[in-house]
């Protein structure tokens, strides 16, 4: 995990991107090529060839299927070099085989120290069912580093680096713990481009304390209202104290369903990213500072790139 200086700015030295060396891996890796040269990070591009699909076929399949991929991976490093995409920029291709990608990416992430890793997702799936792909999604719950993910969605070049100002970050919290990891590396991302960060709370219903139905509208508009107002104050609290933004923020609260509400500020925003804080749970479903499901429907659905941070 990449730390905060005192100057409140990220010190970031290592970024990965999971890749398959195919034509869909092209936005994450423009994105993560563009921050790994903007921070002058170490860039890694790494892929794992499972043997668990060449199980029946035997080790001469699995060894061809290794070669074929650093034959492509060699194609994609030569086209990089020749663009000069990787110019200046320390890298390492590294492939690997095993029974399990996921086991072998993070032997990899830990073993170089990667601090930060990019990966692309795939959007809704027939019958509204959410995919990010197999191991997407073991690297979004289970990766203890930083990952940044890029959608269908996203824009198709990085804004860092670009000749654009960057748009507003949206930092969204319910104020837990787990929730607030993430906040200095919100504060941090905006100073660092100069940008502005907007944090937001999304009151999810309108209950009494302890879940008890409010007892008439009245009571529920009322209801929303002092909560409204209660979660004003706390994001305002927020950044009351410690490093100062450079930007003055801004402070959002909206009532609805959780995921629908972050993607609509996001929307109305045009936001260049997403920041979520996550419980560190090896399991989909776990509790976090938003629960798995609504941050994976963000990850899923974001017209942005989102950015993850595990306590």
């Amino acid at each position: 995990m990449p730390f905060v200086a005192a100057t409140g700015d990220i010190v970031l030295q290592s970024v990965l991107i999971a890749t398959d060396f195919s034509a869909a891996s092209d936005k994450p890796l423009r994105h993560a090529l563009a921050i790994a040269r903007h921070y002058g990070a170490k860039f890694y591009m790494a892929h794992v060839v499972s043997s668990l699909g060449f199980a029946l076929a035997g080790p001469d399949a699995v060894a061809a299927a290794t070669q074929a991929v650093w034959r492509d991976a060699q194609r994609l490093e030569s086209d990089l070099v020749h663009r000069g995409a990787l110019a200046g920029l320390r890298h390492e291709v590294i492939i690997r085989q095993g029974s399990s990608v996921w086991e072998e990416l993070e032997k990899t992430i830990q073993r170089e120290r990667v601090e930060l890793v990019v990966l692309g997702t795939h959007a809704r799936r027939g019958f509204g069912k959410l995919l990010l792909g197999s191991v997407a999604e073991q690297i979004f719950r289970q990766a203890s580093c930083l990952v940044l993910t890029v959608g269908p969605g996203s824009l198709q070049d990085s804004p860092v680096g670009s000749a654009r100002a960057i748009r507003p970050f949206l930092f969204a919290t319910d104020f837990s713990a787990s929730s607030l990891r993430a906040l200095p590396y919100a504060i941090s991302a905006a100073n660092h481009f100069g940008t502005r960060l907007v944090l937001l709370h999304v009151v999810p219903d309108a209950t009494m304390p302890g879940g008890s139905v409010l007892p008439t509208p009245r009571d529920a508009a009322e209801a929303q209202e002092k909560s409204v107002r209660a979660s004003l104050r706390r994001l305002k609290e927020l950044v009351s104290t410690g490093p100062k933004l450079v930007v003055e923020p801004e402070y959002v609260v909206e009532l609805g369903p959780v995921s629908e509400k972050i993607l609509q500020t996001a929307s109305a925003l045009k936001a260049d990213t997403i920041i979520l804080g996550l419980h560190h749970k090896r399991h989909i479903g776990a509790d976090s500072h938003l629960p798995w499901a609504t941050a994976y429907e963000v990850v899923c659905d974001a017209g942005c790139s989102v950015l993850t941070v595990r306590s």
